[in-house]
């Protein structure tokens, strides 16, 4: 009986380990996310608008441009 506490005991902590680097994980990859979204937006934004109709942009589309290249476009 104690032996199967004990096997039950190592799943949950190995569970519970699994689960917090998991959580982990995605934190950073939704920072790494976050930190393409800002440099996508900084860059565009110091762009001329001259500069961003040349590239068929319009200073409206900047937010949704940095989004799709963060987390990809939203099909």
């Amino acid at each position: 009986m104690a032996v199967i506490a004990q096997a039950q005991n190592t799943a949950a902590v190995a569970g519970l380990r699994g689960r917090l680097l998991s959580a982990i994980q995605r934190m950073q990859e939704n920072r790494a996310r976050r930190a393409v979204y800002r440099q996508t937006v900084r860059e565009l934004n110091a762009l001329t608008t001259r500069d961003l109709d040349d590239l068929g942009i319009s200073r409206s589309m900047i937010t949704r441009l940095a989004h799709e290249a963060a987390w990809g476009s939203a099909q």
